[in-house]
C-alpha cells in the first residue's frame, strides 16, 4: 500500500514537471496563433464563419497531430527510454542491423535525420524571441506609452535568461511546474469567460466547420493554414523529452490539463471576435479584464521565459547526441547537477542561440514578423520524424504494409499541407531557420565524412597489433615502470600515438593499455556491460569501453571499472598518450577543398580530447601529427 502511494506520488511529481518542461512552448501558443490567423495580410475578416472555421482546424491539428500521432503512435518508439529524432534515427537505422535496407536509401534516411535535427537549432532560435515577444506586447495592450521599449524589454529578458543557463535547471526546474500549472488554470478561465458569453462557439468542435473554410476560402483558406500550425509547434518536444520524464507522465499532462486548457482558451478568444472583431488585434490579451493586464503579461512572460528554457535545454541535449554519434566536433559539456546526468549546460551552444535570439528580437521587431519564420523547420522536423517512424512500425515492428501506410501517410499528409503553407512565409522571415539547418546540416555532414575520411588514412598507416607485438618477440626496446594508456581509435590496431613515441623515444612502459571509447546505438549502456578486457602478451592490455549515445565519456570512470576485472590500475601511476592531427587540406579525392577547409576549422577549434574524456591534464602527452586530406 506505501509502495502503491510512492508511486501515485512520484507519477504525479513527474506530470507536474512535465508541464513546465515538456509544454511550455505549445503552452504559449494562445498568445500569439489564433491573431496570425486574423492578421491583415491575409485578408481573413473574423467573421462567425470564418472563427468557426479557424478554430475548428485548431483543434483537430492538436488532436491529429499531437493526440494521436505523437501520444498514440510516435512515443511508443522509444530507443531504451530516450525520443527525439536522433533516437529515432538510431533505432530506424542501427548500424548493427546490415542489410535491413539498401546502403543509399539509408544513407538518405540517416540525411533526412540529420536535418531534422539541424533544424530544430533554427527553432531553439526562435521560440525564445516570438515567445518573449509575444509576452511582452502584453504592455502595449495595457498602455501604448510602454510600446516602444517592448524590443528593449524583450532582449533584457533574454539576455538575462541565457547568461543564468550556466547556473542549470535543476533549482529553478523545481517551480517550472507550478507556474505553468497556474497559467494553464489561468488561460481555462479566460476561456470559459468567454465561452459563456458566446456558447455557441462550442459548434466548432465539428470539423466541418474547418473543411468548409478550406473549401470556401481558396487560396486564402490555404494560406490560415501555415497560422493554424503555430497552435502544435511545440508538438515535437514530447517526443524529445520522453526519456526525462517517461511517456506515462507526459500523456497524463497532455489530457489531463494542457489540451483542455488550450482548446478552452482557444473557443474562449473565438468567442470574443465573434462578438467583438476588433479585438483580432490581440485576442488574447483583450479577453481579460483590463484591471488584470499587468499581472497576465508578468505571468504570460515567465511562461514564455519556460518555454524557452525547454528549447534551449534541448539544444544541450541534442548537441551532446550529435557530439556522441560523431556529428558535431567535441564541445565543453558542463554537468549543472550531481544527481541529473541530463542536466548540462554546452557555453557555445548558449551563447550562440542568444546571439541569434537577440539579433531575431532587433531585426523583427514584432512577434508577428517572427510569426512569419516560425513553423517551417517544425513542419519539417515533424515530417522526417513521420518517415522514420515508418521504417520503426514497418522493419523493426513489423506492422503490415498497409498499417504502416496507414498511420504515417495520414501524418504526412497533414504535415505536408501545413509545411506547403508556411513554404509561402520563405520569403518573409522562413528562410531562416532554413538557412540556419543549411549551415548545421554542412557542419554535421563535413564533419562525419571528415572523420571518416581522416578514419581511412590513420587506419592505413597503423600497424596490426598481431605484427607490431611480434616485432617486440625479435627485438624488444627498454621498458620503464609505470602504465601507458593508449586512446585509440580502433578497437583491433596499434595506436599511432604508441608507434611516434617508440619512435622518437626508444622505449615502453611495463605495462601498455590500448583503451578504445565506442559509442554504442543506445542512449545508455548498463554498468556491467561497459568494460571489456582482452589480455594480449608482453604486458600489453586491450580494453573496450562503450557509452550510450546519451552519456559522456569517463575515462578515469573505466579505468576505475577495470580494477574489479583483473586490471588494477594505480591512477597517480598511469600517463596516458593521445595523439593530435593537423589537418591538411589538399585536393584529393574525397570531400570539396572547401569542406576540407571547413573540416580543418572544426577540428583546430574541436575541445580537447584531455578535457573531454576527462583526463588529469599533468599526467596526458600529446604526439602531433599531419594529415593530408
Amino acid at each position: 500500500m506505501q509502495h502503491s502511494e510512492q508511486s501515485k506520488s512520484r507519477l504525479a511529481g513527474l506530470t507536474l514537471a512535465a508541464l513546465g518542461v515538456v509544454y511550455g512552448d505549445i503552452g504559449t501558443s494562445p498568445l500569439y496563433a489564433l491573431r496570425e490567423c486574423f492578421d491583415k495580410d491575409h485578408g481573413v475578416e473574423p467573421t462567425r464563419a470564418h472563427v468557426m472555421g479557424i478554430l475548428s482546424l485548431i483543434l483537430w491539428a492538436l488532436i491529429l497531430i499531437v493526440s494521436i500521432k505523437y501520444i498514440v503512435f510516435v512515443m511508443r518508439a522509444d530507443n531504451k527510454g530516450e525520443g527525439g529524432i536522433l533516437a529515432l534515427m538510431a533505432l530506424a537505422f542501427p548500424e548493427a542491423r546490415p542489410g535491413r535496407t539498401s546502403a543509399r536509401l539509408c544513407s538518405f534516411m540517416v540525411g533526412m535525420g540529420l536535418f531534422g535535427s539541424a533544424l530544430l537549432y533554427g527553432d531553439g532560435m526562435i521560440t525564445p524571441a516570438v515567445s518573449v515577444l509575444g509576452a511582452v506586447e502584453g504592455l502595449d495592450v495595457a498602455t501604448p506609452r510602454l510600446g516602444p521599449y517592448v524590443v528593449t524589454i524583450s532582449v533584457i529578458i533574454l539576455v538575462g535568461l541565457f547568461s543564468c543557463q550556466r547556473a542549470g535547471t535543476g533549482t529553478v526546474g523545481r517551480v517550472f511546474g507550478p507556474i505553468m500549472l497556474v497559467w494553464f488554470f489561468l488561460i481555462s478561465t479566460l476561456g470559459i469567460a468567454g465561452i459563456l458569453r458566446e456558447p455557441a462557439v462550442l459548434g466548432a468542435i465539428n470539423p466541418i466547420h474547418g473543411f468548409r473554410f478550406l473549401f470556401h476560402g481558396g487560396w486564402v483558406g490555404f494560406v490560415v493554414l501555415g497560422s493554424v500550425f503555430l497552435a502544435v509547434t511545440g508538438g515535437e518536444a514530447l517526443y524529445a523529452d520522453m526519456g526525462h520524464f517517461g511517456a506515462r507522465p507526459i500523456r497524463l499532462a497532455w489530457f489531463i490539463v494542457v489540451l483542455p486548457s488550450l482548446m478552452l482558451n482557444y473557443f474562449g478568444q473565438g468567442a470574443l471576435l465573434i462578438q467583438h472583431p476588433e479585438a483580432a488585434v490581440n485576442p488574447f490579451y483583450k479577453l481579460a479584464p483590463t484591471w488584470s493586464l499587468y499581472p497576465l503579461v508578468g505571468l504570460a512572460t515567465a511562461a514564455a521565459v519556460i518555454a524557452s528554457q525547454a528549447l534551449i535545454s534541448g539544444a544541450f541535449s541534442l548537441s551532446m547526441q550529435a557530439i556522441q554519434l560523431g556529428y558535431l566536433p567535441r564541445l565543453q559539456i558542463d554537468h549543472t547537477s550531481a544527481q541529473e546526468r541530463g542536466q548540462i549546460y554546452m557555453p557555445q551552444v548558449n551563447w550562440t542561440l542568444m546571439v541569434a535570439a537577440v539579433a531575431l528580437v532587433i531585426g523583427f521587431q514584432t512577434s508577428s514578423n517572427l510569426a512569419a519564420a516560425y513553423g517551417i523547420a517544425v513542419t519539417l522536423t515533424m515530417m522526417a520524424t513521420t518517415v522514420l517512424f515508418y521504417f520503426v512500425t514497418h522493419r523493426l515492428w513489423n506492422w503490415p504494409l498497409w498499417q504502416s501506410i496507414a498511420v504515417s501517410g495520414t501524418a504526412l499528409v497533414i504535415e505536408g499541407s501545413f509545411f506547403g503553407a508556411n513554404a509561402i512565409k520563405i520569403l518573409h522571415g522562413g528562410w531562416f531557420p532554413l538557412l540556419i539547418g543549411a549551415i548545421l546540416f554542412t557542419v554535421m555532414t563535413t564533419w562525419k565524412t571528415g572523420r571518416r575520411l581522416l578514419w581511412n588514412r590513420i587506419r592505413d598507416a597503423a600497424l596490426p597489433v598481431d605484427q607490431f607485438l611480434g616485432s617486440l618477440d625479435r627485438r624488444e626496446p627498454m621498458r620503464v615502470k609505470g602504465t601507458a594508456v593508449y586512446l585509440a581509435g580502433s578497437s583491433d590496431g596499434t595506436p599511432i600515438a604508441l608507434l611516434h613515441n617508440l619512435k622518437h623515444n626508444k622505449v615502453l612502459h611495463e605495462r601498455v593499455i590500448f583503451l578504445t571509447i565506442l559509442v554504442a546505438e543506445d542512449p545508455r549502456v548498463r554498468r556491467d556491460d561497459r568494460v571489456q578486457i582482452e589480455e594480449l602478451r608482453h604486458g600489453f592490455w586491450r580494453v573496450r569501453a562503450r557509452f550510450g549515445f546519451m552519456e559522456e565519456p569517463n575515462v578515469m570512470e573505466v579505468l576505475r571499472l577495470c580494477d574489479g576485472m583483473g586490471l588494477q590500475i594505480k591512477e597517480q601511476e598511469a600517463t596516458f598518450f593521445l595523439s593530435r592531427e593537423t589537418i591538411i587540406p589538399v585536393k584529393k579525392s574525397g570531400m570539396m577543398l572547401w569542406r576540407e577547409r571547413l573540416f580543418a576549422l572544426l577540428s583546430r577549434n574541436a575541445q580537447s580530447a584531455t578535457t573531454f574524456f576527462r583526463l588529469p591534464a599533468g599526467r596526458v602527452v600529446e604526439l602531433g601529427m599531419q594529415v593530408e586530406l
